[in-house]
């Protein structure tokens, strides 16, 4: 089958973790509008697009043997280089050499022996932007501290979204959206144009994977419905929703369908990549006997 992740961060990867341990065609469709840490440091300096993500990302799929994949997470302790990672100075070199993110995360892919295709979810570097109860908010940090997000949006406003991701979703038996922050993760890939377009067109099936709790700040006292309203009011409609047995959303009733399971890992606080292997694995069957 032909699956497509969805989002940004640690929750995409996990995802993407899960979906490889099945053995599916994997495309991880990933958000490069991150502004913090290390990637935004690298993106002020040289005026490249975030890699924080797609580094996370590329990890995920990548050989575990390979001695690239074992460095590409080490981050630097001294001097000049305090707080990067390996991977996200790779990647940035290679942007600042070709001009193309799509390139270079495909030649850093090859040399990992990823297994399955890692794409950003637009062409260019993005800025995020929003409108918050205390009013317009300005970069991926800034809107995830704000209260009460309304609307997300993009600068520039139209991205391209690669064609080949564009595909990936069209062509897609499912795509897994999230797990990750709903504004500054999940919707910043969603929202690029050509990926909201494909996905709306897409006869795949849309699989959203809860948080499994709301998010300080970005997300507080926000429902599951809330979750599923903010996600529609951006043109974005899964077809079933998955949901940690020990969350509160569990206690919700929502319009769409839902599978509840046990999710979350030991700490409650990531989900597990075997269960949720297991539980996507199950949602895969019955979409391939037609249920």
């Amino acid at each position: 089958m032909r699956v497509v992740a969805l989002g940004g961060g640690h929750g995409t990867a996990v995802s993407l973790r899960a979906l490889k341990a099945l053995g599916h065609e994997v495309t991880g469709v990933v958000s490069v509008a991150d502004d913090g840490g290390s990637s935004g440091r690298l993106r002020a300096m040289l005026h490249v697009a975030a890699v924080g993500d797609l580094r996370k990302c590329l990890v995920a799929l990548a050989d575990p043997d390979n001695p690239l994949t074992a460095s590409f997470e080490h981050r630097f302790g001294v001097g000049e280089l305090a707080g990067h990672a390996v991977g996200n100075l790779l990647l940035v070199g290679l942007i600042d050499a070709t001009g193309s993110v799509e390139e270079s995360v495909a030649a850093l892919a090859q040399v990992m022996g990823v297994s399955g295709t890692i794409l950003p979810a637009s062409c260019e570097g993005v800025e995020l932007v929003a409108a918050t109860e205390d009013g317009p908010a300005r970069g991926q940090s800034t809107v995830r501290a704000s209260r009460a997000i309304r609307r997300v949006g993009l600068e520039p406003a139209t991205p391209a979204a690669p064609i080949a991701a564009v595909e990936a979703i069209e062509r897609a038996d499912a795509v897994v959206i999230g797990p990750g922050s709903l504004f500054t993760s999940v919707l910043a890939a969603c929202i690029v144009p050509g990926i909201t377009q494909a996905l709306a067109g897409t006869a795949a099936l849309r699989v959203l994977v809860a948080n499994l709790h709301p998010e300080e700040a970005e997300t507080t006292g926000m429902s599951l419905v809330e979750h599923l309203e903010a996600l529609a009011g951006h043109g974005i409609w899964p077809d079933v929703v998955l949901v940690d047995q020990a969350s509160p959303f569990a206690r919700e009733q929502i319009a769409c369908p839902r599978v509840v399971a046990e999710l979350a890992g030991d700490n409650g606080r990531v989900h597990d990549v075997q269960k949720l292997s297991l539980v996507l694995q199950a949602i895969l069957d019955q979409k391939g006997r037609g249920v």
